[in-house]
């Protein structure tokens, strides 16, 4: 049997055992990553490091921490995909789209609004993931996903208005960066599946984190451009590349190829929670009702997006 976007992969073990790990597994790549926003706003806003300098440097760091690890559990894998010039082709592509995009436009989100706003934006991913199973599948969405969808435009309207239809209150650039970190959110569950079944999760993390990072580096010139850090930011850029980029991302890879990039993408749900306590905790974000009932209506898209449709 193929695999779909509703679906997990078919080369994995699908007993209720690997589903449950496959449910923790995306659980925790969630909430790492939403504990990552909050760190990297942290580093924005109090050390003043911009949002590509932080892309570019955890890409290339976390690229070379999946590199070691695939050249120590996968090696054969690792060899086969490097020696692959079709697949070389393939990784640049997923490098550029499902992770140097990602990264940019996530952190761009969070530069311009904060890490809970950012992470609920990201969460319309779904709604992408969506539309591809059904364009891949020849199907019109159900009654329960049109829902979903009128919901999560619902919830995005007033988290961009503050209720107030007649202003906006969300900055637009916050707005437009956060559509487009959905929009690669969504490739991300999608695009690399056939990748990491052939040649592995670390091994395609680390050739597509690299190369990404790669592509930024004559640009940013991190050496060059970083401002001073002291210690505490040391290790918080030490938490942002082995937490919440190199476990965030195996994580959340592992798990979508066991349950599905549906199932998968819904319980990232488990990111903008964590995302959006730890903004209050850490950075005094404040949220309004009309941020609240926005991110209750986007929380209700997903439970009913969540139903496997075939």
């Amino acid at each position: 049997m193929a695999s779909t976007p509703d679906r997990p992969n078919p080369a994995f073990n699908h007993s209720t055992n690997a589903i449950l790990i496959g449910i923790l597994l995306t659980l925790l790549g969630g909430a790492f990553w939403g504990a990552n926003a909050t760190v990297s706003k942290i580093l924005m806003s109090t050390y003043h490091v911009s949002p590509l300098q932080i892309a570019c440097v955890r890409q290339i760091a976390a690229g070379i921490l999946f590199s070691i690890t695939a050249a120590a559990c996968t090696p054969k894998k690792l060899t086969g995909a490097v020696k692959s010039g079709r697949t070389w082709i393939s990784m640049a592509v997923t490098g550029v789209v499902c992770v140097l995009l990602t990264q940019v436009s996530y952190l761009c989100t969070i530069d311009w609004t904060n890490s809970g706003t950012a992470t609920v934006l990201q969460s319309l991913n779904l709604l992408f993931v969506l539309v591809y199973a059904c364009l891949h599948t020849r199907r019109v969405p159900t009654i329960r996903e049109t829902i979903g969808v009128v919901l999560a435009f619902a919830g995005t309207a007033l988290m961009a208005t503050g209720g107030n239809l007649s202003s906006l209150s969300l900055p637009i650039m916050g707005l437009l960066w956060g559509l487009a970190d959905a929009a690669s959110t969504a490739a991300l569950a999608i695009m690399p599946v056939k990748l990491i079944a052939k040649w592995g999760n670390l091994t395609v993390n680390g050739i597509t984190f690299i190369i990404s990072g790669l592509i930024m580096l004559p640009f940013v010139r991190p050496w060059a451009t970083m401002p001073p850090l002291d210690w505490r930011a040391l290790l918080l850029f030490t938490f942002t590349v082995v937490a919440g980029t190199f476990g965030a991302y195996w994580l959340f890879l592992e798990g979508i190829m066991r349950i599905g990039s549906v199932k998968g993408t819904l319980l990232g749900a488990s990111e903008p929670v964590t995302a959006a306590i730890t903004a209050v905790m850490f950075t005094g974000a404040v949220f309004s009702w009309a941020d609240f009932v926005g991110f209750g209506l986007i929380f209700i898209m997903m439970i009913l997006l969540c139903k496997r449709t075939d």
